[in-house]
């Protein structure tokens, strides 16, 4: 997980200084394009592209991609809009939306304690955001509509793990979206130079790399052990802006960065005290 949240660091630090040279969707496009190569790697090393491609949902597959291409989109383009630091803690707000939209979608029963610590989440929200005149602004509302389509992707992924491996949602995934952001090229394309190249592939595999060991991790131990050390990449995030960008975190960037970590934190220990009572088992769709 610490290596996950390293690769990812490391990706968003070069789209971040990519987009001052190419559109959006060009440096999105060799990010999947470029992920492809570890995965396939992935693929190869493990059962191989005939069990691993084989599908019953295309559709599902589909429907995560365009999902989690809409979330790519307004992460990236945060990430231009906003200093490193204050995008991701923005992000940091989906588990909150996942909370929320379970009940609607996955018809889940969320406790008191659950919708407290959500509530709670979303004062730490505005007070990174601080709604007041024209202090937010689009990068804030671009960051927090990707945090929500965050949310929705979870949703999505959780109901194709159902039947899917997680090496095949991740390669129809990174396929689909590859395919789709090259059909933008010929409206927006930026003839890279060389050092523009290797950032570009750069990304790519830092992107690939991040997103199998992110699966690994969450194969190997339960997710109340790995998913915390998500919050790590918080503190990445504003040492390389510091260092690249010289954007100091403001205290009430730090202030509500602590209360949404807090929330998502509790959400998880209720959501995993909740799965682990296997002598006395809710029933389905009982919460806390």
């Amino acid at each position: 997980m610490l290596a996950s949240v390293l690769f990812f660091s490391l990706m968003n630090v070069l789209a971040k200084l990519l987009m001052d040279r190419f559109p959006v969707t060009e440096v999105m496009f060799f990010r999947s394009l470029f992920a492809l190569i570890p995965v396939c790697l992935s693929i190869h090393l493990g059962k191989g592209f005939a069990s691993t491609l084989y599908t019953r949902h295309p559709l599902g597959h589909m429907g995560r991609s365009l999902i989690g291409l809409t979330t790519m989109v307004a992460m990236f383009w945060s990430f231009h809009l906003l200093p490193l630091g204050d995008a991701i803690a923005l992000n940091f707000a989906a588990p909150l939306f996942l909370t929320a939209l379970s009940v609607p979608l996955l018809s889940e029963k969320v406790g008191i304690h659950r919708w407290s610590a959500v509530l709670v989440g979303f004062a730490g929200v505005l007070i990174i955001v601080r709604p007041s005149g024209d202090v937010l602004n689009l990068g804030a509302i671009i960051a927090l509509f990707g945090a929500l389509t965050n949310a929705l992707a979870m949703i999505a992924i959780r109901q194709l793990s159902r039947t899917e491996p997680p090496d095949t949602i991740v390669f129809y995934f990174t396929l689909l979206t590859t395919i789709l952001l090259g059909l933008t090229l010929p409206f927006s394309w930026v003839t890279p130079d060389p050092m523009g190249w290797l950032l570009l592939v750069a990304t790519g595999l830092l992107g690939g790399l991040g997103q199998l060991t992110l699966t690994r991790a969450y194969s190997l131990a339960p997710a109340a052990v790995v998913a915390p050390l998500n919050y790590t990449s918080l503190l990445l995030a504003v040492g390389f802006g510091w260092l690249m960008w010289g954007e100091v975190p403001t205290g009430t960037m730090v202030v509500g960065a602590a209360v949404v970590m807090a929330s998502g934190l509790y959400i998880l220990h209720r959501e995993t005290r909740r799965r682990a009572t296997p002598s006395q088992p809710l029933p389905p769709g009982d919460g806390d």
